[in-house]
């Protein structure tokens, strides 16, 4: 016994194993450090190489839990451990931030980077335009072509959709798109009726409708719209025929080019659609008209113009008389001939 009365051998025992405690200690500790280390450059450091090209597409479905993600990135080469993205979006905070939908990571991308794409829902944007004055049939056709797009869509009515650009999600239904362009026509004819101009020739909406594509397809400047729409609705107070050639054209080929100029025996034809021969609106729409056209339709200036022909400029002439309107006819034939003799105006 010592005369502090503790054990000398005791002491000593206890001493080697706080030693060997310490020594079994630094490995363990430089383990944790590299566990560290290794995980910041896994989720900052570069990523994988793409599979193929310069970049992969990943689809993220709504619902998809954080490993079911992170199994995803992994499967597609995106990330090198979905281990490591889980603990690092539990830690950040990003775990329940994370949003569906379909990503583009570049090659090499970092974890880092790609987590912060997908908490801050940077997903692929696909769209889909539909020109102002597209048959319906082209509608069709423009839908058909979109290839991130799934199912198939029928031809909707003449006139039922609104022209414009819709954002859409790779492997939406085509018929849900095409539904949404139609609810939008119906929104925006529901509006524009309401608040359209009084003593207007219209029966109903869907008259207006077939008004606006015909303004659609006989103008390609904005501007002139509103005048063309005054010119026709003032021909069917007066009863007169509309005698349009997209009219025309459209009971020949049902919207699609004629590839030539109208020929006399085109004009005389018969057809539901041929508006030199018959008085008042055709049966249909001959194509889907914009916000533009619609609003010229349903509020169009007061004019006496009824006649209209082309000025050699792109644009038009307009008239309140027929001889007024010859002279112009007149203008345009010598514009049109001189054209053909290669002379100038």
């Amino acid at each position: 016994m010592t005369p502090g009365g503790g054990d000398p051998g005791a002491v000593s025992l206890g001493r080697r194993i706080g030693v060997a405690a310490a020594g079994a200690a630094v490995p363990l500790l430089l383990v944790l450090l590299f566990v560290l280390l290794w995980s910041l450059w896994t989720f900052n450091g570069p990523g994988p190489a793409a599979a193929a090209g310069r970049s992969t597409d990943v689809i993220l479905r709504p619902g998809a839990g954080l490993p079911e993600i992170a199994a995803a990135l992994r499967r597609a080469h995106v990330i090198g451990s979905d281990a490591v993205f889980v603990a690092a979006a539990e830690v950040t905070g990003s775990a329940h931030l994370l949003k569906a939908g379909e990503y583009d990571f570049a090659s090499r991308a970092s974890m880092a980077r790609v987590m912060a794409a997908i908490r801050d829902g940077r997903v692929v944007r696909h769209f889909v335009t539909i020109p102002e004055g597209t048959t319906s049939q082209g509608v069709i056709d423009t839908l058909t072509r979109a290839d991130f797009l799934s199912g198939v869509a029928p031809v909707p009515p003449e006139g039922a959709v609104l022209p414009e650009t819709y954002e859409v999600l790779r492997g939406q239904d085509r018929s849900a798109v095409l539904q949404r362009m139609m609810d939008a026509r119906d929104k925006l004819l529901a509006d524009l009726w309401t608040r359209r101009r009084d003593g207007l020739p219209y029966q109903n909406p869907d008259q207006a409708v077939i008004l606006a594509s015909i303004i659609e397809k006989e103008t390609a400047k904005p501007d002139e719209r509103p005048r063309i729409a005054a010119v026709f609705v003032n021909r069917l107070r007066k009863n007169m025929r509309l005698e349009s050639d997209p009219t025309v054209i459209y009971g020949l080929t049902q919207g699609r080019p004629l590839g030539h100029g109208l020929k006399a025996s085109e004009l005389a034809a018969p057809s539901p659609y041929n508006t030199y021969l018959l008085a008042g609106l055709p049966p249909t729409p001959i194509a889907n008209p914009g916000r533009a056209a619609l609003a010229a339709a349903l509020d169009p200036p007061r004019t006496d113009d009824l006649y209209f022909v082309a000025d050699g400029t792109g644009g038009h002439v307009f008239s309140a008389s027929f001889e007024e309107h010859r002279k112009n006819v007149a203008r345009w034939r010598a514009i049109e001939l001189a054209r053909a003799a290669g002379l100038p105006r």
